[in-house]
């Protein structure tokens, strides 16, 4: 069975670095900067989005209400939504540019995204869940594809014992574990996670919310989190976005 595009979009197809290696030097400088509008159509209230920001900093959250345009922001950024207008740099890689052209598949963006919902292929066990995100084209991972690799990760994840088990056999927050190592397994640049612990029961969320930050900083992984809960703009919100109908924008530092 061949998976479905919309996970196919979801992580790039770059060459891999050693399971052992860090992602993002700490001494290398980050840099990000977006400036893109996107006008919906009338049928849908005429919504425009309309994302400004520049950011150095690896720890970036977008907060606002529901339906201000933040989870839309982060699918302008992997790839998944194209702009009617703007650009978007990564590292001084231009990833979107309207005038020039220029518009990066998800794949080439080197950009994960883990979504509300985590995505997980139920007909595969959690190992080839990982898997997927290292092999090349839509083809299915075997049980033991990539297995060193995807052992890593899981480990890093404490999942290793769960790598022949299924989604279904999964609470929510093991599923979110093994979004977390299929997306980090393909060494992003940048990592996108869209209310990560909404669906999450009050100490699980804490739990997990700490595993997040610890991963962060020993991998020195630059993300962008969307919530609307004031505990994640605490921990993750060194540079905070506000989002208000359609415009994203910073308001200086949290």
């Amino acid at each position: 069975m061949r998976a479905t595009m919309r996970e196919a979009a979801m992580t790039p197809d770059q060459s891999r670095l050693g399971a052992d290696s860090v992602m993002n030097e700490p001494h290398t400088p980050f840099q990000l900067d977006v400036s893109i509008r996107r006008q919906l159509p009338a049928a849908r209230h005429g919504f425009t989005l309309d994302v400004d920001f520049s950011a150095r900093t690896r720890r970036i959250v977008i907060q606002g209400p529901s339906g201000a345009g933040k989870s839309m922001t982060l699918r302008a950024l992997a790839g998944l939504m194209r702009p009617d207008s703007g650009r978007v740099v990564l590292n001084q890689d231009v990833l979107f540019d309207s005038a020039a052209g220029i518009a990066r598949t998800p794949r080439q963006r080197q950009i994960s995204y883990l979504f509300q919902d985590y995505a997980l292929f139920p007909h595969l066990t959690v190992r080839q869940n990982v898997a997927f995100s290292l092999t090349h084209g839509l083809l299915n991972p075997t049980r033991n594809a990539w297995r060193e690799e995807t052992d890593y990760w899981l480990d890093k994840m404490h999942m290793q014992a769960y790598a022949d088990r299924y989604p279904e056999q999964l609470s929510g927050g093991q599923k979110q574990r093994v979004a977390l190592a299929r997306a980090l397994a393909s060494h992003p640049r940048l990592l996108l996670l869209d209310e990560p612990f909404a669906a999450l029961d009050t100490n699980l969320r804490q739990h997990l919310r700490q595993e997040i930050s610890q991963l962060q900083s020993q991998l020195q992984l630059p993300l962008i989190l969307v919530t609307h809960d004031p505990v994640d703009v605490a921990v993750f919100g060194d540079l905070l976005l506000h989002a208000h109908n359609g415009s994203i924008r910073e308001r200086g530092a949290a």
